[in-house]
């Protein structure tokens, strides 16, 4: 500790004894011309007055693009320490990123972002590869190295990038081999936590025609987060990636470029940071609704421990012995978690379980570009493969195996025949998968394999705690072709001319859930059912479980069949105004071969191969929305759309540029994955999205370049935004409208020699349009005093009682009779059974609403039956749904503010010394569109520093810098968990505080 604030206040003073510098927002390499006017012959900010970008298929400098477009050249990226997409959202107006629930990401742009969730979801948010778009990228995990240029735009997109993007593109330009000389750079970085990150170039002429160049990184450190189960670290880093490019250039009019790129990353990476959760003591909803504390979610409420609780088994075989003998704990008592330690620190948890994450990506590019006098042709063609395989532990946190070890004493009873009525043979699996050694010895878990049999087939892990962990897995094959032909005539007019098609085929896209309570409730439900077989049906069937032994939403495929047509038309009325009209037409073609399982069908124990084989498969339904039963659930639909821009811009002088346009922006919709939970009302599939943007701005260059200013304003009509939600123990997307408006400014100013200063600012307003009610799934209540939240034992989903007369006591009293009633029938009383409803803490924020235990079928019949009740006196509904109207947009900041100093100190030598600071504020922001105090996301800062000496002609250089200087844990998103799991959050944070040295060469 005392050697980083040995190095921070040394980096602080230098920085306040040299009239600081900026930052730089920019592109490419400028034209090679003598620098403006206070700009150092030795600069490393990256910007220059005359900032060469093509985000409109050509060559132009960044101020005379009429659109709202931020660019990044390698010595920005450098000087600002962006090293990775987190980092490219720091300097960057109105755009926050984040990572996902499920190895994904999110770029959220103008508060668009990727918010919804599946495989069948497009992105909202392009990601581009040298104008190339691509599929399910791991562009979030790797580092950027060997970059010619980032490039942002912000906006709609679609008539000059090849996918069409609601949000906006971002856009990886890669360096390319060059053939005047041979080149070559090499950096070695150590950091905390041990960190070794290496980078290297080399650059080589073939003939004075051909050039290969090869670029690469490795990055290597320790875990951010502390686990003090074991006193060990997770949440490591080790990949590495390489880059081969050929460039061509056969003639003075042709070139081509090839390019190959492969990523690796195999390390104990966690996909979540933290979770979060204000305990629900009745464990009806597992959290409450008003605060996100650093608990635990009650997990009386979850799947595993309601149906592998003493009052289910006891219903379910009408003995409360039974339910006492083999129940692996009470509803009303204590959950498996109870005595974990509650840690506030985000970077420390508690698990027994190491995570896994093992992802790679393959790119192969091929351009050809060639111009025929004032016509210039550019085919383009990638082929990209990634796969991605993460399992971590599914709750943060140990069990504690004393709640359960009453249960698993009495399987082991049962399964030597010791209790009467309970055959060895139909037990006796059970022990041997999940407690072999005995009922003191390992517990074990199913491992998360395709099989479906998991323990009952050998495919397990064993511990001496009970485990709950998830795997989410994916692999990704796809291509696209572009072509694009543009003019450059001298008269007024000049088009461009483009088609793609893109085929991208998903396999094996799953996520898992396995829990060995699970293991344990499908073999004891299991045989149970066997048992209970009607002797009319023949009796009591083989001994077996319910398959699958663990949650499984499989996807064996999903495919995509895109091509769009689009083109641009130039007309200049003069030198100073000029109209540009766009068009594209967009086509999508996607299928879905998808099916959810758990416990959902009888497999015999003896079963091999695949569970799927089973004799009894046949009752299980895949698609419950389809008539008949299926085995997967298919899906097959075509979306499409035309679209396209325009925009006048009117050019004051060569320094100052007005500009006014309208897009519309269209995104495809997609398919809902089947739910396991029957009479649900969830859409089986969403529509696709619609954006009418408007847009006004002006681009200015001052004194020569020495200081830039570019103003938007925006305003956006927003129809069909997808959004996600967990919905029985699945993640669906709903459609919602909004208005978005905006303003946004950026900035560089160099006051003197060698100094640069940057800023950037935008306010953001999002606004939700829809009338749609929506249940929110943190309050199925809706606020309704006169209601009862219900746990359904008999599959952790949550209903709601409604009294619709006579109040709340109404609605608690027919809950109370109604558990009464299935407790008689079943030979229980209160003491063994379902109780009453209870009331919520008081800081709750469920209005005057108690909860409860039952089953929501039992309650529906009984509210229909007029023998009980009077008729219309009592609904048993899902959920109230509440109006969504004028909440914000999750992950629409609705300020930010970056500012960058930067000062270049030129030595008679040659040599310089280079002090840089970075400050970035991001205002408060919701992570759930039901808004509300526990869905608000607090405004954070992010301050980094550095310095670096750099020698002659900038051939080597050493670096000392610290990211995240005041180690800021800041949440960037979160992602709320169903009722199944007993909806805590999941946290998405900053990385923490780094510091160490870096040196390098180049020539």
């Amino acid at each position: 500790m005392k050697k980083f604030d040995l190095l921070c206040a040394s980096a602080i003073s230098l920085l306040a004894a040299a009239p600081a510098a900026a930052q730089t927002r920019a592109t490419t390499s400028a034209p090679a011309s003598a620098p403006a006017q206070g700009v150092s012959s030795n600069d490393t900010s990256g910007y220059a007055p005359d900032i060469v970008i093509t985000a409109q298929r050509q060559s132009q400098t960044l101020q005379e693009v009429p659109i709202a477009v931020s660019a990044f050249s390698a010595a920005a990226l450098e000087s600002q320490q962006i090293d990775n997409a987190s980092d490219l959202q720091l300097t960057l107006p109105n755009i926050t990123f984040s990572k996902g629930n499920f190895t994904g990401a999110s770029f959220t742009i103008r508060g668009i972002g990727d918010l919804c969730v599946g495989i069948s979801c497009d992105a909202a948010t392009a990601i581009h590869t040298n104008g190339s778009p691509l599929v399910a990228t791991r562009i979030f995990e790797t580092e950027y190295f060997d970059l010619e240029r980032v490039e942002v735009l912000r906006g709609p997109q679609g008539t000059l990038f090849g996918r069409s993007a609601t949000s906006g593109v971002i856009n990886v330009i890669t360096a390319k081999a060059q053939t005047d000389a041979i080149h070559a750079s090499g950096e070695a970085e150590y950091g905390n936590y041990d960190s070794i990150r290496l980078k290297g170039m080399l650059n080589l002429p073939i003939t004075e025609t051909l050039a290969v160049r090869v670029a690469g990184f490795y990055l290597n450190r320790d875990g951010y987060t502390k686990n003090v189960y074991n006193n060990t670290r997770i949440d490591g880093r080790n990949m590495y990636a390489i880059r081969g490019s050929l460039r061509w250039e056969p003639s003075l009019d042709t070139t081509v470029d090839i390019m190959g790129y492969y990523f690796k990353e195999d390390d104990d990476r966690l996909r979540i940071q933290k979770q979060q959760c204000q305990t629900d003591s009745t464990g009806v909803l597992g959290c409450l609704n008003q605060r996100r504390d650093n608990g635990r979610t009650n997990t009386n409420s979850t799947f595993s421990s309601t149906l592998s609780s003493r009052e289910f088994l006891a219903i379910n075989t009408k003995s409360a012995a039974v339910g006492g003998l083999l129940g692996l704990g009470s509803l009303y008592g204590p959950d498996v978690y109870a005595g974990s330690p509650i840690l506030n620190d985000p970077r420390e948890v508690s698990t027994a379980f190491t995570p896994t994450y093992k992802t790679d990506e393959l790119q192969i590019q091929g351009r050809i570009e060639h111009n025929f006098g004032s016509i210039k042709a550019q085919l383009t063609g990638i082929y990209q493969e990634n796969s991605v395989d993460s399992s971590q532990d599914y709750n943060l946190g140990v069990q504690n195996r004393a709640i359960i070890q009453p249960g698993l004493n009495g399987l082991a009873a049962a399964a030597a025949g010791l209790v009467p009525g309970l055959p060895a043979s139909y037990f006796a699996p059970i022990a041997a998968a999940v407690i072999p050694n005995g009922p003191t010895g390992d517990i074990c878990t199913s491992l998360p394999e395709q099989s479906g049999l998991g323990s009952y087939g050998g495919f397990k892990r064993c511990g001496p705690v009970p485990a709950a962990f998830d795997r989410s897995v994916q692999k990704v094959k796809s291509w696209s072709a572009e072509a694009i032909v543009s003019s450059d005539f001298d008269g007024p007019f000049n088009f461009l001319l483009g088609g793609i098609y893109l085929d991208a085929r998903v396999r094996d896209g799953d996520y898992y859930v396995n829990a060995s309570s699970i293991d344990y409730l499908v073999g004891v439900l299991g045989s149970f059912t066997a048992l209970g077989n009607p002797a009319s049906q023949g009796g009591p069937l083989p001994p077996s479980f319910l398959g699958t032994p663990f949650f499984r939403n499989a996807t064996p495929y999903f495919g995509l069949k895109s091509y769009g047509i689009f083109g641009e038309t130039y007309f200049d009325f003069n030198d100073k105004l000029k109209l540009t009209l766009g068009l594209r037409y967009n086509n999508d073609k996607k299928s879905l071969q998808a099916r959810s399982t758990l416990a959902s069908f009888l497999v015999p124990y003896t079963q091999t191969g695949s569970a799927f084989s089973s004799p009894y498969v046949g009752s299980y339904d895949a698609d419950p929305a389809t008539a008949g039963v299926q085995s997967f659930a298919f899906r097959n639909r075509t979306f499409d759309a035309l679209t396209g821009r325009a925009v006048l811009d009117f050019k004051i002088d060569d320094d100052h540029l007005l500009y006014a346009s309208y897009s519309r922006g269209y995104k495809s919709g997609g398919f809902n994955p089947p739910l396991q939970v029957p009479g649900l009302t969830v859409p089986d599939s969403f529509v696709p999205e619609k954006i009418d943007a408007f847009e006004i701005g002006s681009k200015n260059t001052f004194d020569n370049g020495r200081f830039t200013l570019n103003l938007t304003g925006f305003y956006y009509k927003y129809k069909g935004l997808q959004l996600s939600r967990i919905v029985a123990r699945t993640s669906i997307n709903d459609n919602i409208d909004a208005d978005i408006w905006g303003v946004e400014a950026e900035s560089v100013f160099r006051p003197g020699q060698g100094v640069a200063v940057n800023m950037g600012a935008s306010y953001l307003h999002t606004k939700v349009t829809s009338n749609t009610l929506f249940i929110n799934q943190r309050d199925p209540s809706g606020g309704n005093p006169n209601t009862v939240i219900i746990k359904d034992i008999t599959n952790a989903s949550n209903c709601v009682v409604r009294a619709n007369a006579g109040g709340a006591a109404v609605a608690q009293a027919f809950v109370s009779a109604v558990n009464n009633g299935i407790n008689a029938s079943a030979g229980l009383d209160a003491t063994n059974g379902l109780r009453g409803p209870t009331a919520f803490s008081s800081d709750a924020n469920l209005g005057a609403s108690s909860g409860a235990f039952s089953i929501c079928s039992a309650l529906t019949a009984a509210a229909a039956n007029t023998a009980l009740v009077p008729a219309g006196a009592i609904s048993v509904v899902e959920g109230i749904g509440v109006s969504l109207a004028g909440n914000q947009l999750p992950q629409a900041p609705v300020v930010k503010f970056s500012a960058g100093i930067q000062k270049t100190i030129d030595f008679s030598n040659g040599m310089s010394l280079v002090p840089r600071f970075d400050v970035t504020y991001t205002g408060e922001s919701y992570g759930n569109i039901f808004n509300g105090p526990i869905n608000k996301v607090q405004g954070y800062e992010v301050v980094n520093a550095q310095l670096q000496f750099n020698g002659a002609q900038d051939r080597w250089f050493v670096r000392g810098f610290v990211q995240n200087l005041f180690d800021n844990n800041a949440t960037t998103g979160l992602y709320l968990t169903d009722q199944s799991s007993g909806l805590f959050t999941n946290i998405f944070t900053l990385e923490p505080r780094r510091y160490g040295i870096a040196a390098g060469f180049k020539f």
